[in-house]
């Protein structure tokens, strides 16, 4: 079935429609809003709380972004402060509690890394989310927050900032899941690489989606040779990498489907619950290989 045509621009071909009057329309009349996109009339409707000057592609104000780099600093801080030093989070008290490690959170056996030694006893679920806002060393952090800083500034105005928050975390979790999968149980990671690998696919997809080629060319460049460093460089989570990818490639696969009016338009509160369950299924995953000790 073909798409429908933009309502301004009848020659093109179109699968966005504005979410607040659900007319067709292209990537030149699209304004991306807290709700998704718009069409150039509703988004100067005074009722309306952003207008599009304040939230065009890269210009908008992300504020999750900012507060999730925000958490991953203090994060950071906190593990320096915890430790023995310097700027190197090894052997804190913060990253002992926070990192994920196979044995730590399934079967009740105890996690030897990094030179650590004993650190904890099993059950502790928290680390499938926890160790995605640690990180290892101030070059560790200063890469990741780099990266959520510039894909942040592209996808939470394109998205709104509630979808873009439920992707992030879906990614994160399904980067712990990665993680689990293809890494020794009984070694440690920490980072936001995989949420920041999800943001990675998911603003390629939107961007694909609403007809911005230029946006897919640049950043499946940076992805690819991202990719070829994860490979390359030994001591970086692959499994992480890979699982924060298929997290966030679903998650704005959905994003999209909502789009297209799949689940129906103007329905927030359900595309958001459809996130949230993915998160919770990936959680649950997560759990589930720690525990019966399935990798590869």
């Amino acid at each position: 079935m073909p798409n429908a045509t933009c309502y301004r621009h009848p020659d093109r071909e179109t699968g966005v429609s504005c979410s607040r009057c659900g007319r067709p329309i292209c990537p030149d009349c699209m304004t991306p809003t807290s709700v998704g996109m718009r069409c150039p009339e509703c988004s100067n409707d005074k009722t309306t709380v952003r207008t599009a000057a304040s939230v065009g592609p890269g210009s908008g104000p992300a504020r999750a972004t900012m507060v999730l780099i925000g958490i991953n600093v203090v994060a950071f801080l906190l593990e320096v402060f915890s430790g023995s030093g310097g700027f190197s989070t090894f052997g804190s008290t913060v990253f002992g509690d926070g990192a994920l490690c196979g044995n730590a959170i399934g079967d009740g056996g105890r996690c030897f890394g990094n030179g650590i030694g004993l650190i904890t006893d099993g059950g502790e679920w928290w680390r499938v989310i926890t160790a995605g806002f640690l990180h290892a060393g101030i070059f560790h952090i200063a890469l990741n927050m780099f990266a959520l800083y510039v894909l942040g500034q592209v996808l939470e105005p394109a998205i709104g900032t509630a979808r873009f928050v439920a992707l992030y975390l879906v990614s994160l979790v399904a980067g712990s899941v990665g993680a689990l999968l293809l890494s020794d149980p009984n070694t440690f990671t920490i980072g936001a690489s995989g949420a920041i690998y999800g943001l990675f696919v998911a603003t390629i997809i939107v961007a694909r989606h609403r007809g911005f080629g230029q946006v897919v060319q640049q950043l499946g460049f940076w992805l690819v040779l991202n990719l070829v460093f994860t490979f390359s460089v030994s001591g970086i989570s692959i499994g992480g990498h890979l699982g924060g990818m298929v997290g966030g490639a679903v998650a704005a696969l959905l994003v999209i489907g909502a789009e297209r009016g799949i689940a129906g338009r103007k329905n927030v509160p359900a595309e958001l619950g459809v996130l949230a369950a993915l998160g919770v299924a990936c959680f649950v995953a997560a759990v589930v290989v720690a525990t019966t000790g399935v990798g590869f």
